[in-house]
């Protein structure tokens, strides 16, 4: 393994097995990018979701996958090519992965793949110590997936970040107030079995919260318009996004969106005080006065 992935696991301070897994996921996460750097993928796409805001933002929280928007529409945009240089870049630093497209079975406007690594084997090559390996062995995949939204709407603000894991480079990063407006669509508007919530979404935006960033409410309805969960002409102000809002909280099974997000955090008691009264009332000082 290179010596720089070694230097980028130490600031994890692993401690159990599970602490190497998702140190291992991150440290592929942030290399994938380094690889999409080098494609020049980010002439023409930003970075956006959890793991822009774990890295750029300080989100305390695991995340799993890597979120890209295009900076204008493109039907025909195709990842695949980009996908040969976060590959090369892997194997270069010592990573052994299988860098693959999605096959969709319909049209969509997303654009997917997976990197798929053994966890087993990267754990060996990362010198985990030899009591944390499970027992018997096991035989899964670690995963990132990658998603294009190759149709956004409107024209979201971004910058121009540096990073420097493992080598200094940059990246488009959509503009908090945007980042934030499509945390807000997704919890509003994700479709999810079984009328289930994903505890990212509350989470992620309980954080924007507190960082006190603006919801930027054009793009938010923009974005509603699309997926048609909005009329195509509402004036979406703050008094509706909340009204919006606090009839999603109303909905919610907190039990089961707190059972979602709990593999994802270090410290449960973050979240203990979720509740329907917890998030109007945090979505209402918000939307009122920032």
């Amino acid at each position: 393994m290179h010596s720089a992935v070694h230097d980028m696991l130490k600031k994890y301070n692993c401690v159990t097995q599970d602490d190497y897994r998702e140190a291992l996921r991150e440290i592929i996460q942030e290399i994938a990018l380094l690889g999409l750097y080098r494609s020049n993928f980010f002439d023409q796409a930003c970075f956006y979701g959890g793991t822009a805001l774990r890295i750029f933002h300080g989100l305390d929280r695991f995340s799993e996958d890597l979120d890209f928007s295009l900076v204008k529409s493109d039907p025909a945009f195709d990842l695949e090519p980009y996908l040969k240089f976060v590959q090369d870049e892997l194997t270069a630093f010592g990573f052994v992965v299988e860098v693959a497209k999605k096959v969709k079975s319909i049209s969509t406007e997303i654009e997917s793949a997976f990197i798929k690594a053994d966890t087993e084997m990267h754990f060996i090559k990362i010198g985990m110590r030899k009591e944390l390996f499970p027992r018997p062995a096991r035989t899964d995949n670690l995963k990132v997936k990658l998603e294009v939204d190759t149709n956004p709407p409107g024209d979201a603000k971004n910058s121009i970040k540096y990073h420097l894991n493992p080598i200094p480079f940059n990246i488009r990063l959509m503009d908090p107030p945007y980042l934030f407006a499509g945390k807000v669509h997704a919890l509003l508007c994700r479709e999810w079995k079984g009328g289930k919530i994903k505890g990212r979404d509350l989470y992620d935006y309980g954080w924007f919260i507190s960082q006190k960033t603006p919801l930027h409410l054009r793009y938010l309805a923009e974005r509603m318009k699309q997926t048609g969960h909005v009329n195509t002409d509402l004036e979406l102000d703050r008094f509706a996004a909340l009204e919006l809002l606090a009839n999603k909280f109303k909905e919610i099974d907190f039990r089961k969106a707190k059972k979602d997000i709990l593999p994802f955090l270090r410290d449960p008691e973050r979240v203990d005080i979720w509740s329907e009264e917890f998030f109007t009332s945090i979505t209402r000082e918000q939307l009122l006065t920032v």
